[in-house]
């Protein structure tokens, strides 16, 4: 199956906040061009411009990062023209680009109206002075009140990631942050909890005893706070992380929960083709001279059997509120849904983890607080 969903991936960052592990560098500016260079050779796996092979024709594009917004204007410009080679949004193609608060000009838009975005996804976090400053950010409240102004008067959708668990923070913080995102009227609001990657600043700092993480228990009422919040607010909690208006989810992540294939370029971006998933090199500097030199850049290829996709299937599947049906299900991957976790369905819906109907399963809301361990019976 052809992909038609592609995704980007824009190294550079003014500033590596201490709870990053994406593939990033910052404050590397003199890089740019050198990435764009490779960039161009990778799209060439397309075949593009060829004789008689078109342009790649796309229902979903996402540039995503590091911070694409870093390039401002002119570097949007750019990545739009080398973009143009070889991929063709179709019509009503969601056109998603993230964004710093802090990058967001008059300019900035003018260069995604032209490129055609459809969709802003803003780094947020937070809107409290404090939680920004403890989670290392470079911008401000009224930066991301500034920037969301600014999107939604140009007319895109606006998706705002706000973060929950930031040490010290509370759970009167996090309905402060909720009241403020719905209150900016954006169409879309991604709530993550801070997680402690290994190799990040704040694991280090968390060893040494220098910065604590929030208790588990209030970890869980700032979640069940943020789904009735939204919720109350007229935002559907369509995923584990993601609450939309009607009409604002991100297709392009609905695309890769429902397992179909994809594009992907630049380094640590991963490309999908139904069985195999091929991660490109981390290192910026590493994928970009490797590139260049035409050798292989993959950091790592994942190929699964069709029983393993089937079981990703599941994992992704239930991760969405609406769940799996059967019958979907059964034609997607070709297998029986109680044939692989049957027995885990029944202890699911026993321990009031998950409902099913006899057509449909999906988890509750004790369940989606609980995923994560769930995951690991269904992918042995």
């Amino acid at each position: 199956m052809t992909p038609r969903h592609a995704y980007v991936h824009v190294p550079f960052c003014r500033h590596r906040c201490g709870y990053c592990d994406f593939a990033l560098v910052a404050g590397r500016d003199d890089l740019i061009d050198r990435y764009f260079t490779a960039l161009a050779i990778e799209l060439g796996r397309l075949g593009a411009g060829a004789a008689e092979v078109p342009r790649l024709r796309l229902d979903t594009l996402y540039l995503g990062g590091g911070t694409p917004s870093h390039l401002e204007a002119a570097g949007i410009d750019r990545l739009f023209t080398l973009l143009g080679r070889s991929m063709e949004p179709g019509p009503g193609a969601e056109i998603t680009c993230e964004a710093n608060p802090l990058d967001v000009t008059a300019g900035l838009v003018k260069a995604f109206e032209a490129g055609g975005v459809t969709r802003v996804s803003l780094g947020g976090q937070s809107l409290d002075a404090n939680t920004l400053r403890v989670l290392d950010r470079d911008h401000g409240p009224d930066d991301v009140r500034r920037a969301v102004d600014l999107l939604l008067h140009a007319g895109f959708t606006v998706s705002l990631d706000l973060m929950t668990a930031a040490p010290g923070q509370s759970v009167a913080e996090v309905e402060a942050d909720l009241a403020a995102a719905v209150d900016l009227g954006v169409h879309h609001v991604s709530v993550y909890c801070l997680t402690w990657e290994k190799g990040t600043a704040f694991e280090s700092s968390r060893r040494r005893g220098a910065m604590k993480p929030v208790e588990e228990g209030v970890e869980r009422v700032m979640f069940e706070t943020a789904i009735d919040r939204l919720e109350a607010a007229g935002y559907e909690h369509y995923e584990v992380s993601n609450f939309a208006k009607p009409g604002g989810r991100c297709r392009h992540n609905e695309a890769y929960w429902a397992c179909r294939p994809w594009e992907a370029f630049g380094p640590g971006a991963a490309r999908f083709d139904g069985r195999t998933r091929t991660t490109n090199h981390r290192s910026t500097t590493t994928w970009m001279a490797k590139v260049i030199a035409g050798d292989d850049h993959a950091g790592d290829v994942d190929t699964m059997t069709d029983e393993e996709a089937a079981r990703e299937r599941i994992v992704v599947g239930l991760r969405r509120r609406e769940g799996i049906t059967r019958e979907t299900f059964r034609e997607a991957s070709g297998f029986d849904l109680d044939a692989l976790v049957g027995p885990s369905i029944h202890r699911w819906v026993a321990a009031g983890h998950a409902t099913d109907d006899g057509s449909r399963v999906w988890l509750t809301r004790a369940g989606l607080l609980v995923s994560d361990a769930l995951w690991a019976e269904v992918l042995a």
